[in-house]
């Protein structure tokens, strides 16, 4: 294949740095687009990230942003930053097909709501980045940059594998079981699903109304920090969100900890079979960290948690992708049609008592959590597995995801394979802004201890 083209000389750069500049002046938004279509064009043949990019589309908005510095106006939070959007977020005037046949040539009216408030925000919608179909299981075309052979992960796995390249600095993803953390694990970014509820929805595909979370990927917490400032809200279009202030998530993540967080390590259901090396090298974190990390066991309650998660969501997806199975269903991947039957068949008692059990797993999080800043845990099994036919276990993020806990997974672990497996942390329910500050501190400590 060659040698592997550099990365450009702004994706080395943070993203508050890059904003900064950008802001001042000392960088052209025009060129800062220019630098990510140049890497695009050199690696999207062997990445596979993008579902629809046109780089005069990104021209013409970085073109509009530089004429607005120039004139003095008022700048927005994010300008000039490119974002990656997953192709289950609408776009107007732009496709959004879903990774599904029969959305194919689908083009929606309207913005989603992170749409209209990233363009407020001054940022530049660069592309729709590669989703498995219809957020599920079934791989899209990306393969994961550190080795062509490997998976990226899913389903957000084009947006994690376009900021992993270098092809642009944010993107945003969403997570129903570990679609988020479970991808910038394998792709060695930094991914951050906020408490559930806190980014409206509107105008996202529905694959599972009560575990459906928009999440960010960016190089470091600060960055990802930035990115979901700007997104939350409250949506009267999405019964998940609430009228509350929004979290200065990056002064947060930016500000030192009155003292060093403690971490509480634990070992989730599923830990006997992850990969060795992960085991290795948890072992020797929670060393390094001394008296700033513990192991604390998970009560047995959260063993029911992957269960409880998946009748939820194969029963609310067998409902919202009804239209999928009744118009095409030989469209639909074997296993996208073997979901929504189970989920056909699930009883109205089970449903029930399934949606009951987060509330018991977030008041015993909450105990846990009395013990420790935050919780530290895998965020995948191990190294994204060989193949592109599957996305990888996401047994380790499942759990979370049903509690509706903010998470954000580091990247700070290698294989000897040389592939990237994530740190996951794990927060109180609204305590976005104290993770992020958490997961601040153990990159800049690891960045340090490596050094």
């Amino acid at each position: 294949m060659g040698a592997e083209p550099r990365m450009t000389a702004a994706a080395a750069l943070g993203v508050t740095e890059l904003r900064d500049r950008l802001a001042s002046g000392a960088l052209d938004a025009l060129a800062l687009v220019e630098s990510y279509i140049a890497r695009i064009e050199a690696r999207e043949e062997v990445v596979g990230a993008w579902a629809w990019f046109d780089p005069e589309f990104a021209r013409a908005q970085a073109r509009t942003l530089d004429s607005y510095r120039r004139a003095g106006r008022p700048l927005g939070r994010l300008h000039g930053l490119p974002v990656g959007l997953k192709d289950v977020i609408d776009t107007r005037s732009i496709p959004t097909e879903n990774g599904a046949a029969q959305d194919k040539g689908r083009v929606p009216l309207r913005d989603a709501f992170i749409v209209e408030r990233l363009k407020a925000e001054g940022a530049i919608i660069m592309g729709k980045t590669v989703t498995t179909e219809l957020a599920f299981m079934h791989p899209g075309k990306t393969s994961n940059p550190h080795n062509p052979a490997h998976s990226p992960g899913g389903s957000s796995q084009g947006s994690a594998a376009a900021v992993a390249d270098g092809m642009v600095p944010l993107a945003i993803g969403t997570q129903t079981g570990g679609s988020v953390i479970r991808p910038a694990s394998f792709c060695g970014v930094t991914g951050f699903k906020p408490t559930f509820g806190a980014i409206p929805r509107r105008g996202v595909l529905t694959q599972s109304p009560s575990l459906d979370t928009i999440g960010v990927f960016a190089s470091d917490p600060a960055g990802a920090a930035l990115l979901a400032e700007v997104l939350f809200g409250h949506d009267p279009e999405d019964s998940a969100t609430e009228l509350a202030p929004t979290p200065a998530l990056l002064a947060e993540a930016t500000s030192a900890p009155p003292i060093p967080p403690v971490f509480g390590f634990v070992r989730p259901p599923g830990w006997e079979d992850a990969d060795p090396q992960l085991h290795a090298a948890f072992e020797e974190l929670v060393a390094a960290l001394g008296d700033q990390a513990f192991e604390m066991p998970l009560p047995p309650v959260f063993n029911e948690a992957a269960e409880a998660r998946k009748r939820i969501n194969f029963a609310e997806m067998a409902y919202h992708f009804y239209p999928y199975l009744r118009d095409g269903a030989e469209l639909l991947s074997p296993v996208a049609r073997e979901a929504m039957e189970a989920g056909n068949k699930v009883l109205a008692r089970d449903y029930q008592s399934a949606r009951d059990l987060p509330k018991v797993l977030t008041a015993a999080l909450e105990e846990l959590l009395t013990r420790c800043d935050v919780l530290l845990c895998p965020a995948a099994t191990g190294p994204a597995p060989r193949g592109l036919e599957t996305t990888g276990d996401p047994i380790f993020n499942g759990l979370w995801t049903l509690c509706g806990s903010p998470c954000v997974t580091l990247p700070l672990m290698t294989s000897e394979e040389r592939l990237p497996m994530g740190v996951q942390l794990v927060g109180g329910h609204g305590q976005d802004g104290r993770l992020m500050r958490s997961a601040q501190w153990l990159f800049d400590w690891a960045d340090g201890a490596t050094e």
